[in-house]
């Protein structure tokens, strides 16, 4: 069947986000390859249990529909079986809802074995206990949106099939994080300082890390563009390095069944000495999503750890920055406005990563004022950290070789 094309959103909810959060899901399904024909944002505290925007709102839907030929209609929330069940009836078309929007993105996106395994197994957990909703939403979609990965293989037709499979996944997996433990010990005997880049999606962390490290890992201006971890080095002095992580990215409302599939990824990141907080400074919801991530962090209990807050696109015209500096104030992160795709301020965050990490690494030596040639010696062998002048000489601490 031909993988379906075009689409309509739909919201229930009468928070002051309400709206931003719709946008975000025309984002969500731009980046799953779906053209968007309306948008119907309803306001009500609460979804409707039987058709989740109600019987007015349902048939106004239905004729929308109809004329705009609309393939797919996707729900800004968690649907229950029977939500599915009786919108589908009502609108003959097939329905999901954003965490099945989601979940088809990362089977999109994961190119690894962990990655399809995590994918998998979210899927999995979240379609076994709506399966009454989604047999009929599922023939509908064919092999398109809503059903990669293990919809293609009709599991969806078999509990106990599901439940098996759920069990191996989860065992497979159990044996991938044995492994990646393994290989964590490794690098922490080998002395390397570790810092993690974290924060929402499409932030630019991926091309921040290319930046420091210059390495070539995807990076695109989209959601989720990288979803499976990477590790790459980045130079500080002769014989030290220092281990920069990056890895999918968060996300308002993200699924519980992503984010218990990958936590053991996430520990990749958050095991790290050091997070790195991105934070794409020109978006216009740049601080509600600051507190998505410090919120996710805190459920990560990962919230404890150092952490720089990135400033990234400060090269933009007109921004008001005052807002990060006072909750970096308050929760003593240092700041650091950047440019990960021009450069900007990079240079500056490469030194302050090697002076946070130094406290390990550095020595200290007294040149005597007369000693000008032991003085320029440093400067060209070594990475000065620090300089300071006293009554016996020059102070002089650098960073030490491993």
């Amino acid at each position: 069947m031909e993988e379906i094309k075009t689409c309509l959103l739909l919201g229930v909810s009468d928070r002051g986000d309400a709206e931003a959060s719709m946008a975000e899901l025309e984002q969500l399904a731009q980046t799953a390859g779906l053209e968007v024909q309306g948008v119907l944002l309803q306001q009500r505290t609460k979804p409707d249990n039987a058709t989740y925007i109600g019987a007015g709102k349902t048939e106004e839907m239905r004729e929308f529909i109809e004329h705009h030929e609309i393939d797919l209609v996707i729900a800004n929330g968690e649907l229950t079986a029977g939500q599915i069940r009786n919108l589908e009836d009502r609108l003959d078309a097939a329905v999901i809802d954003r965490t099945m929007l989601i979940l088809d993105i990362f089977a999109q996106r994961a190119r690894s074995a962990e990655g399809r395994l995590q994918v998998e197994l979210a899927q999995l957990k979240y379609r076994l206990p709506r399966l009454a909703g989604l047999g009929e939403s599922l023939s509908r979609l064919g092999g398109g949106i809503g059903t990669r990965g293990p919809g293609e293989t009709k599991l969806e037709t078999d509990r106990r099939h599901i439940r098996r499979r759920i069990k191996a996944l989860e065992h497979a997996l159990g044996d991938v994080k044995q492994r990646r433990q393994t290989t964590r010990r490794g690098r922490l005997r080998g002395g390397n300082a570790t810092a993690a880049l974290v924060g929402y999606t499409n932030a630019g962390k991926s091309t921040l890390l290319n930046r420091l490290c210059g390495s070539e890992v995807y990076a695109e201006d989209q959601l989720f563009a990288t979803l499976d971890p990477t590790v790459r080095k980045m130079q500080g002095v002769k014989g030290r390095e220092i281990l920069l992580s990056d890895t999918v990215g968060f996300l308002r409302d993200l699924p519980h069944t992503l984010i218990d599939a990958f936590r053991s990824t996430l520990e990749e990141s958050l095991s790290a000495d050091l997070l790195l907080l991105v934070v794409d400074a020109a978006d216009k919801e740049a601080e509600a999503r600051l507190q998505v991530v410090r919120d996710l962090l805190h459920s990560l209990e990962a919230d404890q750890k150092p952490i720089f807050l990135i400033l990234n696109k400060t090269d933009c015209e007109n921004l008001d920055l005052t807002p990060f500096y006072t909750i970096a104030s308050k929760e003593k992160m240092k700041v650091f406005p950047i440019s990960a795709k021009t450069g900007m301020g990079c240079e500056e965050l490469k030194t302050a990563l090697l002076r946070h990490f130094a406290g390990e690494w550095e020595k200290t030596v007294l040149v005597p004022y007369g000693d000008g040639a032991a003085l320029a010696a440093l400067y060209r062998d070594k990475v000065i950290l620090r300089r300071e002048e006293t009554d016996e000489g020059i102070k002089i601490t650098y960073a030490a070789e491993k």
